[in-house]
């Protein structure tokens, strides 16, 4: 299970970093650097700290942080071979519990 949790945890830290990527690079490292200040979230503690990271975005984008969660879920799930579909009233941390307890598998 140890080894699963890992391989999902990596698989979350590519989509999370492919998925900043739609502000550009200077746009991701600035977004890198401010979590890390504000929020103690260095990029490889993401995995670790959802939560954290969702507040940061949505502190920095407001309601605009959804279309980047967005983009960061839906490269996220085709990783691991899932179908997104976006459900009424999901948080991004309710997308990753999701996987994590295996109800989409």
């Amino acid at each position: 299970m140890g080894e699963k949790r890992r391989d999902v945890e990596q698989i979350l830290a590519e989509s999370v970093d492919e998925g900043l990527k739609i502000l550009g690079d200077s746009g991701k490292q600035a977004i890198l650097f401010y979590l890390e200040k504000n929020f103690s979230v260095r990029k490889h503690d993401i995995p670790k700290k959802p939560e954290a990271f969702a507040d940061g975005l949505k502190k920095i984008f407001g309601e605009g942080a959804y279309v980047i969660q967005k983009v960061i879920l839906e490269n996220f799930y085709s990783k691991l071979g899932l179908k997104y579909e976006e459900k009424e009233n999901y948080t991004f941390l309710d997308y990753l519990r999701e996987v994590n307890h295996g109800e989409k598998h």
